[in-house]
């Protein structure tokens, strides 16, 4: 009997429990996302309006188009790609949120392989 209770009240806990969802934060605004390869630290910035992403990593900037899906799925395409793999389309899908960052699957639109990261913001972006 006694452990009967103590599940019930476990599973009664564990359905109150929700992933934070606050994608509407992160639409627009000044990033940083840092991330590893090949053993370096590298830190990629990027400032996004609600279809426009400039990005700046290793001294380059770049820019791409954005395609919101849903508040926490989008679609980005660079807008002058030099090689065929920049050509391809990246889905993003925002899997939880915090107060200032995110926490996102990534990937080439067609392809199973994805991958994970954080995306600090840093900022608001100027209008005027």
């Amino acid at each position: 009997m006694k452990n009967t209770i103590a599940l019930l009240c476990l599973l009664l806990l564990a359905s109150c429990y929700s992933t934070e969802h606050n994608c509407k934060d992160f639409k627009t605004g000044k990033f940083k996302f840092e991330h590893e390869i090949n053993g370096v630290k590298k830190v990629t910035f990027f400032e996004r309006n609600d279809s426009i992403e400039i990005e700046t990593f290793e001294g380059k900037t770049d820019t791409a188009t954005v395609r919101w899906i849903s508040d926490c799925e989008y679609v980005i395409q660079k807008k002058h790609p030099k090689t065929n793999q920049e050509k391809s389309a990246i889905s993003m899908k925002i899997l939880t949120t915090s107060k200032n960052s995110y926490t996102f699957e990534f990937g080439m639109v067609g392809v199973d392989s994805k991958q994970r990261g954080t995306v600090t913001k840093i900022g608001e972006i100027n209008t005027k």
